[in-house]
């Protein structure tokens, strides 16, 4: 063999070596956590090699196949929510320097991402009415996973209590996070009547050994937390922590989490100017008080502000490093090295370009829908429209009772509807949906949705 790559292992003698310098027999063993069952005993049945022209045309011919909310009124989001991306986003993400500018390790040739970054985290806090924001995290699932991490380091405490209601998937993403560190997630439950987090059942479990009490408001099912200053008191009490997860579109008309006491504050923020984009890339929010002890426990950038020693000239700077894993490795306070910046740009834009009253007017104009949509779809016969008596925002369950839920979702994605999230057999619930509106739904897609619902469960 003549050439040999500096890089790549080419040879079974480099690969042995690799190997032995980790302490691995073999390249299987590289993949011992991945269970059996999940593992791919053949190659990959890939197709011949084509020209591109040839691939572009498959492609487009994939493409044509997908339909999105511009083709079909869609009352799916749990988690990832059709809003409104205004133009003037997407043509100024798409300057070079913002588009092709990767998590700047090297600020003093970064000037402009951090300035546009350190102007997100101002807004941001500024709508959490929090003292500190990070710079970002990869998505809800993940800052919530964090906050837990920072709360038992904080409070040196391994238990945390979360909501019985929570989205799955977000829940198995903690679960995956905390695991190593021994901390015991335990459940909160639900106010049957209103849907709201149940305060007996938190000061029964809520003890001295809680490092962290996680709350949602909204919540999964778009339940608003009436008595948020009620929970700040129970949980402080006991010297836990208060971390709160938000939907940072509703802010402009529910009171931030700031404002009743919170630690620390985590978040989806796909909403602020970003596509849904099959699910992905969204970004999450991260925020925590103005204390050294939180915030040097706080995982992420945090880009700060500066002036040159003779205050001339203003810079950015990427403060606190030596919390971080390139700088203190394993010791460091977690492991996120890169973030999604260039969402968090497009979040800043958005903001910047709404303001408080847009903010307002949005979330008004979602209140009103939300509120339209359980009105229309009450009337229907059979339906059990809203499923709580508490205020909902954005999103609500509807119980179709002994009605098929999969069935029913079917039948009226036929008809050119996309329903919403399918809750069945799952927290006591059979035949539920959780349905969304915003503020791009018109009364007609609302309208339209309660007839062909009626129209379909006459047919059953």
């Amino acid at each position: 063999m003549g050439f040999k790559h500096r890089y790549l292992p080419l040879t079974d003698e480099e690969r042995e070596e690799m190997l032995k310098s980790i302490g691995m027999n073999s390249i299987e063993d590289l993949f011992k956590d991945i269970p059996e069952k999940f593992r791919l005993k053949k190659d990959l049945d890939l197709p011949d090699p084509h020209s591109e022209i040839e691939v572009q045309k498959e492609l487009r011919k994939l493409a044509s196949k997908n339909k999105t909310f511009f083709d079909m009124p869609m009352f799916l989001g749990a988690g990832c929510w059709p809003h409104y991306i205004p133009a003037v986003i997407f043509e100024l993400v798409q300057r070079g320097e913002f588009l092709t500018a990767y998590t700047p390790y090297q600020p003093e040739i970064s000037q402009g991402m951090l300035q546009s970054l350190f102007e997100y985290q101002s807004l941001i806090a500024e709508l959490l009415e929090m003292d500190v924001v990070n710079a970002s995290m990869y998505d809800w699932a993940s800052a919530l996973g964090e906050a837990v991490l920072m709360a038992a380091r904080i409070t040196r405490k391994y238990k945390v209590l979360v909501p019985k209601i929570i989205h799955p998937e977000r829940l198995e993403t903690l679960k995956t996070y905390v695991e190593p560190s021994g901390i015991k997630i335990e459940y909160i439950d639900y106010d049957k009547e209103t849907g709201e987090l149940s305060i007996d059942d938190l000061e029964e479990k809520l003890d001295d050994e809680t490092a962290g009490v996680y709350i949602e408001n909204p919540s999964f099912f778009g339940i608003v937390e009436t008595k948020v200053d009620e929970i700040d008191e129970i949980v402080h009490t006991k010297n836990s922590l208060l971390i709160v997860g938000v939907d940072p579109i509703s802010l402009g008309v529910i009171r931030p989490p700031g404002d009743y006491n919170a630690d620390i504050v985590v978040g989806e923020g796909q909403p602020l100017g970003n596509p849904m984009g099959f699910g992905g890339p969204s970004f999450g929010i991260f925020a925590t008080k103005n204390d050294m002890k939180f915030i040097k426990q706080m995982p992420g950038r945090i880009i700060g502000m500066t002036k040159t020693e003779d205050g001339k000239q203003r810079g950015f700077v990427m403060a606190l490093q030596t919390r971080e894993q390139h700088i203190r490795r394993e010791r460091a306070t977690s492991n996120i090295c890169t973030n999604e910046s260039l969402c968090a740009v497009m979040a800043a834009i958005y903001l910047s370009i709404l303001g408080p009253d847009g903010m307002k007017k949005i979330g008004e104009t979602i209140l009103y829908n939300t509120e339209y949509a359980i009105k229309k779809l009450s009337e229907i016969e059979g339906l059990k429209v809203p499923v709580f008596k508490g205020i909902h925002f954005k999103e609500f369950l509807v119980d179709f009772n002994d009605k098929d839920v999969n069935v029913i979702h079917k039948k009226i994605l036929e008809k050119g509807i996309h329903g919403g999230y399918i809750i069945k057999d799952k927290w006591n619930f059979k035949n539920t949906m959780l349905l969304c509106v915003t503020e791009i739904h018109t009364k007609e897609d609302i309208d339209n949705l309660a007839l062909t619902l009626e129209d379909v469960i006459r047919g059953l």
